[in-house]
């Protein structure tokens, strides 16, 4: 029986909760964005998965927005200040969205991970990953997940799974 958990938790970690196929961005990352509901310019920080599909991280008159693609209005320039502190020593991500992973603080469960989301914070790329598996009801009829599931970690915290 433990076999049978220990699978289940670890398809769990490694299945895309996008579906099959991950549905493409609305905006890229850093690109300069119009944000309806702020009525403000911005430029996209970071994108995460969420229930009702990518939610964006805009970074607007020196605050972040978090936003839904419907939102948002991409201009297709990447904004000129965030591209040069990438020009000058901000590497691009590390990872893809959509790209297994090794997460090397995975206590008991197994270390392979999914990345559900890319976010700039203070000029470092972090991932986000699912560090916590569902719970199950006592009679198996329901999953409970935790909307505290979703861990930022850093490259350092990840490593390239090789197949």
């Amino acid at each position: 029986m433990t076999n049978l958990v220990q699978n289940l938790e670890q398809c769990w970690y490694i299945s895309p909760p996008w579906g099959q196929r991950i549905p493409p961005l609305l905006v890229s990352l850093l690109e300069r964005v119009y944000v309806k509901s702020a009525k403000a310019f911005g430029y996209c920080t970071g994108v995460e998965w969420s229930e009702h599909g990518w939610k964006y991280e805009i970074n607007a008159c020196n605050t972040n927005i978090t936003v839904l693609g419907s939102e948002l209005i991409g201009t297709g320039n990447l904004q000129l200040e965030a591209f040069r502190q990438v020009a000058a020593g901000i590497a691009k991500p590390a990872f893809r969205l959509g790209e297994l992973v090794e997460f090397r603080f995975h206590g008991d469960g197994p270390p392979v991970r999914i990345v559900q989301g890319i976010q700039l914070i203070n000029d470092a790329w972090f991932y986000s990953v699912e560090w916590m598996s569902p719970a199950i009801s006592e009679r198996g009829d329901e999953v409970f997940t935790s909307k505290d599931s979703i861990a930022r970690v850093s490259d350092y915290d990840l490593e390239r799974v090789r197949l």
